[in-house]
């Protein structure tokens, strides 16, 4: 083998070594690609199952409510998007409220408590309510003895089968609506 042979064998060998190691950082970065989107997946998937389980949480407590005011049970009934005004009457004990009140006194608390949770009125962040929903619209539908409470909210990103028949219960939201809906009996 003469000399130049041997310095482009050489030569060869080097730049395959360089190749490689281009290789292997292309495999790499793609990888990491991965690793990233899907921890960006992930976190949708999180914020949207931690939403679900709020809306379940927001059905039950105000179904909860009406279970110990039965008496104004027909007055439940209506939509709620937090509009409503603070009654001048508060009448939870659990902040403190000494003063007994009438069962319409509790209704209306317990309509404007309970819509302030669904918003998330509770935890602010500049100003903004960052603890409940992401645009809420709760709706109660009391036919007799049967309560029918659906929670809307607006998802991350547009999703099938968001047509749900038989409850309009924040439409406004479109394609990125999620509803949850409770059906049950209060006697």
């Amino acid at each position: 083998m003469t000399k130049f042979e041997r310095l482009t064998h050489q030569g060869f060998q080097r730049g395959f070594s360089l190749i490689e190691v281009l290789v292997a950082l292309v495999i790499l970065v793609i990888g990491l690609i991965g690793i990233f989107n899907l921890h960006i997946v992930a976190k949708r998937g999180s914020f949207e199952s931690f939403q679900q389980t709020q809306a379940s949480y927001y059905a039950n407590d105000i179904i909860n409510r009406m279970k110990l005011n039965r008496t104004q049970l027909a007055n439940y009934s209506g939509e709620y998007t937090g509009a409503l005004s603070k009654p001048n009457k508060e009448c939870d004990v659990a902040v403190g409220a000494v003063s007994l009140c009438s069962s319409v006194e509790t209704q209306a608390w317990d309509l404007y408590q309970w819509e302030q949770s669904i918003i998330g009125a509770a935890e602010t962040v500049g100003g903004q309510n960052v603890g409940g929903l992401d645009s809420p619209t709760a709706c109660i539908d009391i036919d007799g003895t049967t309560v029918t409470v659906a929670v809307a909210w607006r998802g991350i990103r547009e999703g099938a089968g968001t047509t749900y028949s038989g409850n309009e219960c924040g439409e406004d939201l479109g394609t990125r609506r999620r509803i949850f809906v409770v059906s049950t009996v209060i006697i």
